[in-house]
């Protein structure tokens, strides 16, 4: 069975692109436009992993990262960072975030990596 996967980002339009390509690959996903919404559904849904966005207004990835850390110390967090910074996807590793990929995102590097959570 594919993991149901959480995509928190606060572009809609890339968060339904990428859930929508997901789909067709046979993965069930749910979007959150925030960082609070996202840490609300996990709160009463079932996420077998999180792709996050470390650049969101209010509550950015980091500190989400922080709050799933706390909640769900097991569920898997791979980092969606942009603007050709790595900074705050090592920090985010070293919060416990299983992976990080750079923004634009190619498809076949995020099933790879999920692959590598979730064989």
């Amino acid at each position: 069975m594919n993991p149901r996967i959480l995509l928190i980002d606060d572009e809609p339009e890339f968060a339904a692109t990428l859930a929508e390509r997901l789909e067709i690959r046979g993965f069930q996903t749910a979007t959150a436009q925030s960082g609070d919404e996202g840490l609300a559904r996990i709160e009463t849904e079932t996420f077998h992993l999180v792709v996050l966005d470390l650049l969101m207004p209010g509550m950015n990835g980091l500190e989400t990262l922080k709050q799933i850390r706390q909640t769900s110390p097991e569920l898997p967090v791979i980092l969606l960072t942009g603007h050709g910074s790595t900074r705050e996807g090592m920090e985010g590793m070293k919060l416990g975030a299983m992976d990080y990929l750079m923004k634009p995102l190619a498809i076949e590097d995020l099933l790879e990596k999920i692959a590598g959570i979730h064989p």
